[in-house]
């Protein structure tokens, strides 16, 4: 029976992740670069082995690394547009500025703003004059017209009287018709209602407007105060400023061009919106929480950046292709992310490889917390 080639022994060994077989393999090309005499080979090989043996065996007694997620840094852009239109007339930040809250970004042309405000002006100055004409009367001497009118209808109605009277003298005396008389009469009964006329027009003269044409009035005046504290909103948003201190990320329009309202114009990455991304395979899911402390390292960072847990997905996906690590081998993993604080934000860069690592600190999630991590992770699920 042929017997079965036995395999290299230096390839059947795994100390802590480390092959054996590379160890040999630079220990063999390290002899075979250092010329030897033929009885000494065997001894050669002899202590490549032990050597090997003791390299293994110190790699297998070290510590084991840490666990680390992999994952990256990643910002929130505060994308930063005026709600009205028009053309780009200063831009005083570029990109990689770090500018201070309330800071100068860009302004737009104020003209079109200028004449519409003045507009508004105009029509609250006539809406006000409007209420106020309507609280008071006529004018003076509108008045004295009435009251002159009242005067002389009140001389006519005495001598519409007085001719009553002689015409009922004569009556009696035969010397004139009862037709007169009633002539007479009905001329007296006129020039009283005269009278009775313009006294009403003089009072009504001296009244002001109606209370429903008043409250007309006063709306007006309030509709057209609104309508010029839109203006003069409008005007103010045509120069924008820093919402919160931070690094701008990015600018869309140059000076000259045109910007319709609301297109961001500048991208600002507040401290606060900056945050790490990893991914958490389905095993280690249920000893995460909200709020717990973790770790984030990276290239050039120097010490780790302490951070805590602000979002655990509730839906897994699979291992995104680049994860930047070669030791993620989990296939069904949950995405998380993590705030640090804002001072230590700003040591983060967008898209930077990053390694997670729970921190020592951190009490470790109960049975509790981790079932109710892991149901709310399966979307609440037993």
């Amino acid at each position: 029976m042929p017997t079965m080639p036995r395999r290299p022994t230096h390839r059947l060994f795994r100390w802590n992740g480390v092959r054996i077989g590379r160890q040999a393999e630079a220990v063999r090309a390290a002899g075979a670069a250092t010329p030897q005499a033929p009885g000494a080979r065997g001894a050669g090989r002899a202590n490549a082995v032990l050597a090997l043996l003791a390299a293994a065996a110190l790699a297998a007694c070290g510590p084991e690394p840490s666990p680390a997620w992999s994952g990256y840094a990643e910002g929130d852009p505060v994308y930063v547009a005026a709600p009205v239109a028009g053309q780009l007339l200063d831009l005083q930040v570029q990109r990689g500025d770090t500018v201070a809250a309330g800071a100068p970004l860009f302004s737009i042309d104020v003209t079109p703003m200028r004449a519409a405000r003045a507009e508004a002006d105009a029509r609250l100055a006539a809406a006000r004059a409007e209420q106020a004409d309507a609280a008071k009367g006529r004018r003076p001497d509108e008045i004295a017209m009435s009251r002159a009118q009242l005067a002389q209808a009140r001389a006519q109605s005495a001598l519409a009287e007085t001719d009553l009277a002689r015409q009922q003298q004569l009556i009696g005396q035969g010397f004139i018709s009862a037709a007169r008389l009633d002539d007479a009469r009905a001329a007296a009964a006129q020039a009283r209602q005269r009278v009775r006329e313009l006294e009403s027009s003089l009072r009504v003269a001296e009244l002001p407007a109606r209370s429903d044409q008043q409250a007309a009035a006063r709306a007006n005046a309030e509709a057209a105060s609104a309508a010029l504290e839109q203006q003069q909103w409008r005007e103010a948003q045509t120069r924008q400023r820093a919402p919160a201190a931070g690094l701008v990320d990015d600018t869309f329009y140059r000076v000259g061009e045109y910007v319709n309202a609301g297109q961001p114009v500048v991208a600002l990455l507040p401290p606060s919106q900056r945050k790490a991304r990893f991914y958490v395979p389905e095993s280690e899911l249920a000893s995460l929480r909200q709020g717990q402390a973790v770790l984030l390292s990276c290239d050039g960072c120097g010490a780790p950046i302490a951070a805590r847990i602000s979002y655990i997905s509730p839906q897994p996906e699979y291992t995104p292709p680049v994860i930047y690590s070669n030791s993620q081998r989990a296939r069904l993993v949950f995405l998380v992310e993590a705030r640090p604080d804002p001072a230590q934000a700003t040591r983060l860069h967008p898209g930077q490889p990053l390694e997670v690592r729970p921190s020592a600190g951190a009490a470790p999630a109960t049975a509790g917390a981790a079932a109710s991590t892991a149901s709310a992770a399966y979307g609440g699920r037993p």
